[in-house]
């Protein structure tokens, strides 16, 4: 995601290549939103002005950032000339051969006594291009504001450097502005080199044991809150209940939303005009707030790439209205790779609910190549069907997760065969199709792809499971497992007479949270991308109802799980290029693209018709992998539909900055001169001269500027004319909507 900085040689802070006995003044690189492109040098007092507007707005705080905006990182290599950052910071191998050719380069002007006087200063500047706090060194926090010439230095030691090494100056820097002041006046250069807080200015910034015993890990608030950001990858979606990649190296992904509709997205952030799939016309749904029927799982087929197969769960009306719950299988058109056949559905599978709600919804395919679906209890409220309920039955289909082998037809026209090593295949009165039981309703689950060197953790199955009155909880998925309900509720008994009459092998939560955290989990996935290694073995989840994120983090010793709370960083550690700090509250489904990556899905009104919906994208502000690790090349994808290029809504960290920064700005300016003409007033008015004729001047604008509209970013933080009131268990329905157990799919 992050691209290398100074990929090429003239991609350096301080200008550019290394200057020689008649220097060619090349102009400097403006590395502004990530993009490399050409603009005038800075003047000296471009800089004196950037540093002090900064200082005074106090809104850069000097968080790890390197010049390419991105985080720092752990060098893969080691590092033979800035070695003081080869355990952490903004160099790979690469860039620091060039700083050190650089640096020799400078060092040919100098005799022996140039080498030891020098030398020191001459590499100490140019190394912290590689320091974790090289953007701040630099000025280059904000895109918005120019690049410093060179690293911000204490004073002290800015004092030093000028005394013995002045005359290196001129080959350090390409600046007329710094090269001359230094003739002037030492006192006066360093003024420009310095930077308003002390602690970040070099060298101060590496004896700061504040600043550096926490460098590489998650950023924590005082109460050990996780600070993540975010990026927006897509909006106007209708309840996007669904993304899965096809795993098919194009590295696309699709989104399914609730009405019925699948669209393509490529890995360049277009969406496709024409959508993957439309089945509004069958999908059963409605636009009430919280309603769970719709479209509501979608997976593609391990081997997809060979035989073009996918598979769909959505809620649907049978003869005599009787709802439905359908598997189908479904195929690619030969014609376009990005649209489904609309004749190739084949039915696998339907089941009668009896309720609205609690309609399950997930598909996915475990590491045997089996397809793996995860059915409600049949819903209304504590499984009411039966003696012991739906989901203690093994007779009924409701309440399970079942495992079925989709690549082989089965005895009596089924479509689908029972794999033989099913748990209760020969158990008399059980459907053989039954892998695990005893489950209210399980939203989202996914499979681990296992530590990506290790592979520990692979293959695993975790699942949220919406709770009743009281609990919500995350479980792993074990073949015959009894999850327990309705008998528990979470760790507590919910009917009592079953809890106490149940067996004591009972499959327990590996997390449970009560109703003041959250009412009604939303499982995510454990994080094996690339990107940000922090993450690393966290399995993030959320709440639909309070849009809490949290995290689970396994001791591996104790096999005992640790919840942490995960916090949107505060503006300063997410002052990158396109992050936010603020979402849709609703979070409805998480997912991972083919790279690993992780996403979540949320709305900020549920309902099924309502385009509210958006993507967004987890990235850790603290650390990133190395430049050039996580790069991949999608597979060519036929594409004859028009695209759409993605426009964000969200207003980015940056952008914030940017609006607080002009608008005390103003205040400031229109409180000088409210000052500027009181004073003038008063002067009048003991003046015994006649007053001036001249107009006043009016205040206006800057030219060119124009008004900027105001952005609303949804969030669980953000200010909404209306709510949805919310009952215990999900949103609360209008005299004439249906009862939900559950707030949304």
């Amino acid at each position: 995601m992050w691209a290398e900085q100074g990929s090429q040689p003239e991609q350096t802070a301080a200008g550019g290549s290394v200057p020689k006995a008649k220097m060619l003044r090349k102009p400097k690189p403006d590395l502004r939103d990530g993009r490399c492109s050409w603009g005038p040098r800075l003047s000296p007092g471009t800089v004196c002005l950037c540093l002090t507007f900064v200082g005074q707005m106090g809104l850069l705080r000097g968080h790890p950032q390197c010049l390419d905006y991105g985080p720092p990182f752990r060098p893969p290599l080691h590092l033979e000339f800035c070695s003081d950052y080869e355990s952490f910071g903004c160099c790979d191998q690469r860039k620091d051969n060039r700083i050190a050719t650089r640096y020799w380069d400078i060092m040919n002007y100098f005799d022996l006594k140039g080498h030891e006087l020098c030398g020191g200063y001459i590499k100490d500047i140019l190394c912290q291009e590689c320091s974790p706090y090289a953007a701040h060194l630099y000025d280059a926090e904000n895109p918005h504001t120019p690049l410093r010439n060179l690293p911000g230095l204490c004073f002290d030691y800015c004092s030093a450097f000028h005394s013995d090494c002045h005359s290196v100056i001129s080959l350090l820097t390409n600046d007329r502005g710094l090269r001359e002041s230094h003739k002037k006046d030492g006192a006066h250069f360093c003024q420009l080199l310095n930077l308003p807080d002390k602690d970040y200015c070099f060298p101060n910034v590496l004896r700061n044991d504040h600043l550096n015993r926490n460098l590489g890990v998650v950023a924590e608030d005082h109460q050990g809150c996780l600070q993540l950001c975010l990026a927006e990858v897509a909006n106007g979606l209708r309840n996007p209940v669904s993304m899965v990649h096809a795993g098919d190296g194009t590295h696309r992904f699709f989104v399914a939303e609730q009405v019925g509709v699948v669209w393509v997205y490529l890995p360049d952030g277009s969406r496709l005009e024409q959508p993957f799939l439309d089945l509004k016309s069958i999908v059963l749904t409605t636009p009430w707030i919280g309603d769970e029927r719709g479209f509501l799982g979608l997976a593609f087929h391990p081997k997809f790439r060979r035989n073009r197969k996918f598979y769909i769960y959505y809620s649907c009306l049978g003869k005599k209205k009787v709802e439905k719950i359908r598997i189908s299988e479904m195929k690619v058109s030969q014609a376009d790779p990005n649209k489904a056949d609309p004749k190739s559905e084949r039915v696998i599978l339907e089941i009668e609910e009896p309720a609205s709600n609690h309609n399950g919804g997930q598909l996915l395919f475990g590491l045997d190549g089996y397809m793996y679906i995860f059915t409600g209890d049949g819903g209304q409220a504590g499984d009411p069907f039966g003696k012991f309920g739906n989901a203690q039955n093994k007779s009924s289909l409701l309440g399970k997760v079942l495992r079925i082998d989709v690549n082989r037809a089965g005895s009596e026209g089924k479509r689908y065969r029972v794999p033989l090593d099913n748990p209760f295949v020969s158990e008399p009165g059980a459907q053989p199709a039954i892998y695990a039981y005893g489950i209210r309703n399980m939203w989202r689950c996914a499979v681990d792809r296992g530590d990506p060197i290790t592979r520990q953790g692979r293959g695993r199955m975790f699942c949220g499971d919406v709770g009743q009155n009281r609990f919500e909880e995350v479980d792993l998925i074990v073949k015959g497992g009894n999850y327990g309900w309705r008998a528990k509720e979470g760790f507590e008994c919910y009917d009592k007479n079953l809890c106490h009459n149940a067996s004591l092998d009972d499959i327990l939560p590996i997390y449970a949270y009560g109703h003041a955290v959250g009412k009604s989990v939303t499982g995510g996935y454990v994080y094996r991308g690339c990107e940000s290694p922090n993450l690393n073995d966290l399995y993030i989840f959320g709440d639909f109802m309070s849009g809490r994120l949290m995290a689970l983090q396994e001791d591996r010793k104790t096999q005992k799980w640790k919840k942490r709370d995960i916090c949107l960083g505060s503006t300063s550690s997410c002052a990158f290029p396109g992050l936010i700090s603020t979402y849709s509250k609703f979070i409805i489904s998480f997912a991972e693209d083919e790279a690993g990556e992780l996403y979540f899905l949320a709305t900020s009104y549920p309902s099924a018709y309502a385009p509210h919906g958006s993507i967004y994208k987890f990235v850790d502000p603290s650390r990133r992998a190395p430049p050039g690790k996580c790069k991949y090349k999608p597979l060519p994808v036929k594409i004859t539909s028009k695209r759409i290029q993605f426009r964000p809504l969200a207003v980015t960290v940056l952008d914030l900055l940017k609006e607080q920064s002009e608008k005390a700005a103003r205040q400031s300016s229109n409180a000088t001169l409210a000052s500027s003409s009181h004073q003038a007033s008063s002067q009048r008015g003991f003046s015994k001269k006649p007053a001036s004729r001249t107009s006043s001047k009016k205040t206006s604008r800057r030219p060119g500027a124009k008004k900027k509209a105001r952005v609303w970013s949804p969030g669980p933080q953000g200010k909404r004319k209306k709510n949805p009131q919310t009952h215990r268990g999900g949103i609360k329905p209008s005299a004439k909507q249906r009862p939900s157990g559950r707030s949304l799919p």
